[in-house]
């Protein structure tokens, strides 16, 4: 099967709302990879499901659903945490670059490969519908439509959790702060793991690439659902690297918090990787 075959026109109209969405990086720098990209999957996923509302089943629509609550949820976390947090804006200010520098070819690459890099996430629904599709055109309309692939399901179920997940730990980081801002989080999730939103994350993303494993119909469509997998769980370590090189500054002579790193797996649980702090390499 060819690229084309293997993509059709909804990649490229994915690709082409990513850009749109993405595009109010222009107006931020930094917005390229926040708001950009947690309202570009709420995008793709409205867009999913209107092209092919015609062969969507109750998995299909839950994948959806999912990625509009995933965009939308990240996205209005984001705004509402910079409009009303100056001592974030304070930190992103030390840590990411405003854009100011940065030449106007550079910022188009960003905006073209971070819009790539978003639909490449969002594919493995995109085949899975094709797929679905496929199997309407050849007079499968009964078992499409009446079957919900339960791997299709399983992933969606996933995504659930990974939701969940980031959810409630940015829900517990808001409360810990909130009663003492100047200390790091450890409790609840922050017990398991010291970066349970990053977690929540990487476990929505697998579970969006999951749901296709058994529809990839070519070389073409495993690369692109791998690709867009290892990109974001790739970004997490480096989020997670990012974010270890703050807290060793900011509470590096902590003994607490030196027992803390020295017990809590960084990001995932129990997996003994307590820091990545030297991998120089990871950027996110």
């Amino acid at each position: 099967m060819g690229f084309t075959e293997s993509f059709g026109m909804g990649f490229f109209i994915l690709i082409v709302i990513a850009l749109v969405v993405s595009s109010v990086g222009f107006y931020k720098y930094v917005y390229f990879i926040s708001l950009g990209y947690g309202f570009s999957v709420a995008a793709m996923g409205v867009a999913l499901f209107v092209m092919y509302m015609d062969v969507q089943n109750i998995a299909t629509i839950a994948m959806c659903v999912l990625f509009l609550i995933y965009g939308c949820r990240l996205g209005g976390y984001l705004l509402i945490r910079e409009i009303k947090s100056a001592s974030y804006r304070s930190t992103m200010k030390k840590e990411i670059k405003d854009g100011k520098d940065i030449k106007m070819v550079a910022k188009i690459s960003i905006w073209t490969s971070c819009a790539l890099l978003y639909a490449l996430q969002v594919s493995p629904l995109l085949f899975r519908l094709m797929d679905t599709e496929n199997m309407l055109a050849n007079a499968a309309f009964d078992v499409v439509i009446g079957a919900p692939d339960p791997v299709a399901l399983i992933g969606a179920v996933i995504m659930a959790l990974g939701i969940i997940l980031e959810s409630a730990a940015d829900w517990q980081k808001s409360k810990q702060k909130s009663v003492n801002p100047n200390r790091f989080c450890d409790k609840g999730l922050y017990k398991i793991v010291r970066c349970p939103n990053y977690l929540g994350e990487v476990l929505f993303w697998t579970g969006v690439f999951v749901s296709g494993v058994n529809i990839y119909a070519s070389a073409w469509q495993w690369i692109a659902a791998a690709t867009g997998y290892i990109c974001i769980v790739y970004i997490m370590f480096g989020g997670a690297r990012r974010l270890e090189l703050r807290q060793n500054r900011n509470y590096g002579e902590d003994p607490e918090y030196q027992a803390y790193v020295k017990k809590t797996p960084i990001l995932l649980p129990l997996i003994p990787l307590y820091s990545v702090a030297k991998y120089k390499w990871l950027v996110g």
